[in-house]
């Protein structure tokens, strides 16, 4: 095995291991704002460690350019999505458990 192959198995661990923790986080974690952050973050950087590291075990070229626009596109709704959800929530009057909102107020 060459040192991109053990590099892209190592990243898609790490992926994975982000998604369990994300899953962990949504069960642990109290405030639904909070579920929203770990769920979004989680998603755009395990998304992006598990498709470069299947780009680094079998790169081709061809799929570079893929791999880039994948990973883009996810970094991008991802943030979209966890926005969306975060203010949807604020808007249906979902009160903060733990969330410090003295910054938020007027």
């Amino acid at each position: 095995m060459s040192w991109y192959e053990i590099l892209g198995h190592t990243f898609t661990v790490v992926g994975a291991v982000i998604f369990v923790l994300a899953g962990v986080g949504l069960l642990r974690l109290r405030d639904p704002y909070m579920r929203i952050s770990a769920v979004a973050t989680a998603s755009g950087l395990g998304v992006a460690f598990v498709v470069g590291g299947t780009a680094l075990v079998d790169p081709r070229l061809d799929d570079l350019l893929k791999v880039i626009i994948a990973i883009a596109l996810q970094l991008a709704t991802s943030v979209i999505g966890g926005i969306a959800i975060g203010r949807a929530a604020v808007m249906s009057g979902h009160e903060f458990d733990d969330t410090d909102t003295t910054d938020l107020d007027i």
